[in-house]
């Protein structure tokens, strides 16, 4: 095979495609440069079909640390499980390609992107995405491509594909964007409240960008492919399906429209395993074909009950519960459900039932992140969990698989638009939505109910968010569009379509269709009924609580935040953390955090421990000032003067001649350690050293005459000298202090 390589200029970098040189023996591969981000994509299958009830596929997005010129972290110095960021990606690549493969097509590919070199002003993800439908097209796997993906960012009014990281900073919208030239298949955004006819220009932009894209994948597969591989696509075998029809199916079409999830199921799964029962009893040649023929009989029951509901939405516009197409089920909404937390709430739809927590914690508990983007750290966590009883079933219980991290993502991508700054509210804040029901929409549900959790919390939010599921079912070229769908309406139909935002505009959008692609006047009219149902959500949560509370819970830290100098830090901090460590032990463990500017945010339950932990900063780095008075405390007195304690650990000197206008023969009768006097700073010199005077904050005395100094001896004369120079006692005191300190 001649190696390929040619390259593109596409909206302002340069997109480079090889083919013939790197992993041969793989089913298809390209090397995909975009600018100076690298990534190699691969596709490979099976010759054989699996015997599963669904199509094989597995998408990997591999981040390679050397991409970015960084070693791991971790005791192994090595990549480990996939990181949430990468998974997140895995996803967004899978779900535009896996409509694209024929109904019926069993054989297991696996996808696998291999970043190499990363740009960050570069998408590697899409990038991998348009090296995974190359790969695809041009191995010997039928695949109905090409497909590929954009970003559209707006910034400053003007709508960017694949935006720079400083253009994404800046963005009010990021929308990711995957179709063929005919249509959108997936959708993908974060926004800051904008507008459904904003969302739409955005769309059509990012669609005509894909198809620019599409046209150079067909100019590299009419040069590159290979010819496909010859497939058996599975089948129900047509006698079963006449038994079911002749024996179940009226009776599945009748507990489809049983109002009980649970009541609808369970008489759909008794009519299911009645027919496994009675096929299994006829005759076969072996074991396996007795098997098999069980099996299909279960699946041709799941395809009479999507049928008919797909039937009762098309032809009659009745949904299986009953519903109006734009009809929402019932709502409820409540807060303050458990006492300790720092906020919570709950937020029923339906059978759709969702409790988020709220939690409050100092900047340093920001997430710790380490991938191929240019975020570090993450100061607001939402996180999704989906156990098996929700719907009533037992399961695996653990750590959470791929639809969960994607879950979470959506709803933290919804509420993150509506934060406080960290300037306004300086807190890692973490919502965790825990699904005790589902029904279909939990993920929307999540949002609804992290929302008011927030607010419970104190967390000053711009505006209340609330999300919906839409879905679609299409026959021929008629369609209908529903609102907050269910689980069946979401399992057997064709598009799930999440729209959250607030009463001003949409914060995100995610959009997942099982067919080839939908129209924009589709989208159009989707988002439109999606605004209403928001509004009617937004009433019912409006109406538990409507804005956030003014005070944060007793259980939540309270904060105290100031600045100070930054050559003052080390003060703060002390050799080895000593300062810091003793002002956390004196001060009921308080949290302090520093920040390289200088920026300290003080955190606890307690108002007065705060106040307490401020006052011994402040007096650690404090300056006294000449002409400044303080109510000095009494630390030392010798025969001519007094050490007094102004502030924290600094100290002045008291001489005797400064402590009274008329003369003091003993200091040690006047001043007593412990005691406190009035004083006033008069002289600091270039060492630092501090001398205060009480008399100047005394009034002078009426006539009061100056005393004069002695003259100096004259030349020749015989001087007297003191046993101590009162100087050098002075300094020597002032070392040992010191020294005393250190």
């Amino acid at each position: 095979m001649e190696k390929f390589k040619k390259s593109w200029e596409f909206h302002g970098r340069t997109l480079t495609v090889e083919n013939g040189e790197i992993a041969k023996q793989a089913g298809g591969s390209v090397v995909v440069r975009y600018d100076d981000t690298v990534v190699l994509s691969v596709a490979t299958a099976s010759n054989q079909a699996k015997d599963t009830d669904f199509f094989p596929l597995t998408v990997l997005y591999n981040e390679k640390m050397y991409a970015a010129g960084k070693i791991p972290g971790g005791f192994l110095r090595r990549e480990g499980r996939p990181t949430e960021h990468a998974t997140l990606t895995a996803r967004l690549i899978d779900r535009p390609i896996r409509p694209l493969f024929a109904e019926g097509f069993r054989n297991e590919v696996q996808v696998v992107n291999t970043v190499m070199s990363c740009d960050p002003d570069a998408s590697s993800e899409m990038t991998a995405l348009f090296g995974s439908s190359l790969a695809l097209c041009v191995s010997n796997i039928p695949f109905n491509g090409p497909v590929a993906g954009v970003v559209v960012a707006k910034v400053d009014d003007e709508y960017v594909i694949n935006p720079s990281v400083e253009q994404a900073e800046r963005a009010v919208l990021s929308l990711t964007v995957a179709g063929t030239k005919q249509a959108i298949n997936m959708v993908e955004a974060g926004a800051k409240e904008v507008s459904e006819e904003e969302m739409l220009t955005a769309l059509q932009i990012g669609h005509d960008a894909i198809k620019e894209l599409c046209a150079i994948e067909e100019e590299v597969i009419a040069e590159c492919a290979k010819e496909k591989m010859e497939v058996v696509l599975y089948e129900i075998d047509p006698s079963i399906k006449a038994y079911v029809d002749e024996h179940a199916a009226d009776e599945i079409r009748k507990a489809v429209s049983i109002k009980g999830k649970l009541e609808s199921y369970g008489r759909i799964e008794e009519l299911k395993n009645q027919m496994v029962e009675e096929i299994g009893a006829m005759e076969y040649e072996d074991e396996a074909a007795q098997i098999k023929a069980q099996k299909q009989a279960a699946e041709y029951c799941v395809e009479v009950e999507a049928a008919e509901i797909r039937r009762l939405i098309s032809e009659d516009k009745v949904r299986p519960d009953g519903r109006k197409l734009d009809e929402l089920r019932p709502l409820n909404s409540q807060v303050d459900l458990l006492p300790r937390v720092h906020g919570s709430a709950m937020f029923t739809r339906g059978e759709t039932q969702v409790i988020s927590v709220t939690t409050l914690g100092p900047l340093s508990d920001a997430q710790l992140v380490e991938d191929l983007t240019t975020v570090t750290e993450k100061r607001f966590m939402h996180q999704y969990n989906f156990p098996p009883f929700s719907v009533g079933e037992v399961g695996r219980m653990g750590t959470p698989g791929r639809r969960e991290i994607g879950h979470g993502a959506l709803g933290e991508r919804a509420l993150l638009q509506v934060l406080p700054s960290v300037e306004e509210f300086p807190y890692t804040i973490r919502t965790v939505a825990e699904v005790c029901e589902s029904n279909g929409s939990s993920s929307q549900a999540s949002i609804c109910a992290g929302t008011m959790s927030l607010m419970a919390a104190g967390v000053p939010i711009k505006r209340m968010v609330a999300g919906v599921a839409m879905g679609l079912i299409t026959v021929g070229d008629t369609y209908s569009i529903l609102t907050d769908i269910q689980g069946a309406e979401d399992h057997y139909g064709d598009m799930d379509f999440k729209v959250a935002g607030t009463r001003e505009g949409i914060t995100a959008l995610q959009m997942d269709i099982k067919v080839t692609g939908i129209s924009m006047d589709i989208l159009r009219e989707a988002l439109a009924q999606a605004h209403k149902g928001r509004m009617q959500i937004l009433d019912n949560m409006e109406a538990t609580i409507s804005e956030p509370r003014k005070e944060l819970s007793k259980w939540a830290p309270k904060f105290s935040t100031f600045t100070i100098p930054t050559d003052k830090i080390r003060i703060v901090i002390g050799k080895g953390g000593e300062t810091i460590d003793k002002i956390i032990a004196e001060c009921d463990n308080v949290k302090i955090d520093i920040d390289d500017n200088g920026k300290v945010v003080l955190y606890h339950t307690s108002q007065e421990v705060l106040d307490k932990t401020r006052k011994m900063i402040e007096d650690l780095i404090r300056e006294a000032k000449v002409g400044e008075e303080y109510d000095a405390v009494v630390s030392e007195v010798r025969d001519s003067f007094a050490f007094v304690t102004l502030f924290g650990s600094t100290d002045g000197l008291l001489h005797v001649s400064q402590l009274k206008w008329e003369r003091v023969d003993d200091i040690k009768k006047e001043l007593h350690v412990g005691d406190t006097v009035h004083v006033k700073v008069i002289n600091i010199d270039e060492s630092g050293k501090i001398k205060v005077s009480a008399k100047e904050c005394l009034e002078k005395p009426e006539g009061y005459v100056e005393p004069q100094k002695p003259s100096r001896p004259h030349k020749g004369e015989r001087r007297s000298f003191k046993p101590q120079n009162e100087a050098n006692v002075e300094k020597r005191v002032f070392k040992k202090k010191e020294e005393t300190a250190e």
